[in-house]
């Protein structure tokens, strides 16, 4: 683990800036940030894969119908 060190905090405009040290570097273009009390907790949001989306979205109750799947026409070469 890191060893603490200071960060400068800044403002622009209506946002508060805090400059992160280039050791503390998060990976990515996103961050999820909560408090724990007097904490601000940073860390990195991940892309997601397919597979981690399609886990997040509701099973389809829908019934399809059924598809015909006859066997290939010959063909001759």
């Amino acid at each position: 683990m890191n060893a603490p060190r200071r960060a400068t905090i800044f403002s622009n405009g209506s946002h508060q800036v805090l400059r992160i040290p280039r050791d503390f570097e998060l990976s990515g273009r996103e961050a999820l940030i909560h408090k724990e009390g007097e904490r601000l907790i940073i860390e990195p949001l991940s892309s997601q894969g397919l597979l981690e989306v399609l886990a997040t979205l509701d099973p389809i109750d829908d019934s399809f119908p059924d598809i015909p799947d006859p066997a290939p026409e010959p063909v001759d070469l």
